[in-house]
């Protein structure tokens, strides 16, 4: 089987380190997942989010020099929705050069909130 960046494999913990956790993928071929790569949190103890022998899904983030990257949290992470964006209405910019620079602007309202 051809491991090929960006593919997603099924594979088992085979060891545990306090970096990482080595996956063995198909193919008798082994991965790290590097600790960041573990989850969407932060990853103290490694054994509070895996154990040897887990069956895990990884997704295969660089190959280099005959060593595997994988990540787990890449497989878990939703595809987010496109950002809506606003159409700006005509005249958008004639209205905000109409107030003026905005350091002006917070001037004036921190010296009102002094006086009062």
């Amino acid at each position: 089987m051809e491991i090929e960046v960006g593919s997603i494999l099924e594979g088992k913990v085979a060891g545990i380190t306090k970096f990482g956790a080595f996956v063995q993928l198909p193919g008798d071929v082994t991965g790290l997942v590097h600790i960041s790569e573990i989850a969407d949190v932060y990853v103290r103890d490694i054994h509070q989010f895996l154990k040897i022998g887990d069956a895990v899904k990884v997704k295969v983030l660089s190959l280099r020099e005959g060593k595997i990257g994988l990540s787990i949290k890449k497989t878990l992470e939703k595809e987010r929705p496109p950002r809506y964006q606003r159409e700006r209405r005509e005249g958008f910019e004639e209205k905000r050069r109409e107030k003026g620079p905005r350091s002006v602007f917070l001037i004036r309202k921190i010296m009102t909130f002094l006086s009062s």
